[in-house]
């Protein structure tokens, strides 16, 4: 059998060097692609050639976006406390 993930029983982030880390890796990943579209743009013929280039040029901004897509966006679920709550008292009953 293969190696299985384990189950997370904690609400904790992933560690700042392992976001880092995958955030790297897909802005690298997404300035490959560029650089082939940038390939492309010289070798297709005119109508395909438009998009690649188009492509080379708004694939910056997109990977921008996906890269700084990480640990400020994720939210831990919020406890909230009613101040307005009364406590329970200690009536003895008769």
């Amino acid at each position: 059998m293969g190696k299985e993930e384990p189950i997370s029983i904690t609400s904790a982030q992933e560690s700042l060097t392992k976001d880092q880390s995958g955030r790297a890796r897909r802005y690298f990943i997404s300035m490959m692609i560029r650089t082939a579209c940038f390939i492309l743009t010289v070798i297709l013929p005119s109508p395909y050639r438009w998009i690649a280039l188009s492509g080379a040029l708004l694939l910056p901004y997109i990977a921008v976006i996906v890269a700084n897509a990480g640990r400020e966006t994720i939210q831990k679920k919020t406890v909230y406390f009613d101040s307005e709550q009364k406590a329970i008292s200690d009536r003895k009953s008769n």
